[in-house]
């Protein structure tokens, strides 16, 4: 299986928070899957991180590509298609961070590993 996390569940994944659903604890820890973060989680996060509303995530940010390497995932860069995905969905759902993230799982075919299930209106697979 082919996933992409939600910025929230790669935080939760990293902290060891059991918020995470057990479903998708274990599609992480499947080493069978190809396990993907997002781009637009990496400028989710420091821009959080810089606006105050993540303050425990310094040495995240520090070396975010590290951190997705060590856990053997794989960083997934925004394309051009990606954005012209992201930019014609429909509403409601505004936040730009989670409109990239649906683009880039309906574009590459991964199931988006996520509990907002607002994301289901737009017919992607979720797992959580």
């Amino acid at each position: 299986m082919r996933l992409l996390l939600d910025t929230h569940a790669f935080l939760w994944w990293l902290a060891g928070d059991e918020a995470l659903s057990v479903p998708a604890r274990q599609a992480i820890a499947d080493e069978t899957n190809d396990v993907f973060v997002s781009a637009a989680s990496a400028w989710e996060i420091a821009t959080k991180h810089r606006l105050g509303k993540l303050p425990g995530v310094s040495a995240i940010v520090a070396d975010l590509g590290a951190i997705i390497a060590e856990q053997s995932f794989i960083g997934l860069p925004i394309n051009v298609r990606h954005g012209q995905t992201a930019g014609a969905l429909p509403e409601p759902h505004r936040d730009p961070f989670d409109r990239m993230l649906i683009a880039q799982a309906m574009v590459d075919r991964l199931a988006l590993v996520s509990n907002e299930d607002a994301f289901d209106a737009y017919g992607v697979r979720r797992l959580w």
